[in-house]
């Protein structure tokens, strides 16, 4: 393996799975560092460089990616709403009381342009037009509360009148 020809190629291929590995994992920044380096160090291969300096560029390179994609990195993940996954996502959500909720029973809610059954967190009536929160899912049900915050109950921009 000591063949710089052969690490000429070792480098190339490399540098082609760790982006492949990057584009099947979007959004992470991670392995499109080593396929930098990879490609710096099948570039000095090519010069015909030995292959040690071509460890060293692969690892500064690297690096130096890391360095670079760090702050990139931190900057799009604290644009990226917060939100849960499937149903988790309504767990905070404001929501409109669309049919009464009795006692201990079940009425609709409208969360978004989404209607779901609901059920009053302390078993208490809600009646209807009240704006609630929704603190839990359970099933095909969600449990709801007293509003959150004022910006929790504010109107959805993305609602359709």
């Amino acid at each position: 393996m000591r063949s710089p020809e052969m690490w000429r190629w070792i480098w190339l291929v490399t540098s082609a799975v760790f982006l492949t590995g990057e584009l099947l994992t979007p959004g992470t920044f991670f392995l499109v560092c080593f396929a930098i380096g990879a490609a710096l160090a099948a570039a000095l291969a090519f010069l015909g460089v030995g292959v040690a300096v071509e460890w060293v560029a692969f690892l500064a390179g690297s690096a130096a990616a890391f360095g670079a994609f760090f702050p990139l990195r931190r900057r799009l993940d604290r644009g990226l709403p917060q939100e849960g996954f499937g149903a988790g996502r309504l767990i905070g959500q404001a929501a409109v009381v669309t049919r009464a909720l009795p006692a201990g029973d079940a009425g609709m809610v409208r969360v978004g342009r989404e209607e779901w059954r609901a059920e009053a967190a302390d078993g208490s009536a809600v009646a209807e037009g009240a704006v609630v929160s929704v603190i839990e899912v359970r099933g095909t049900r969600v449990i709801v509360g007293p509003p959150g915050p004022p910006e929790a109950v504010a109107p959805n921009p993305w609602e359709l009148p």
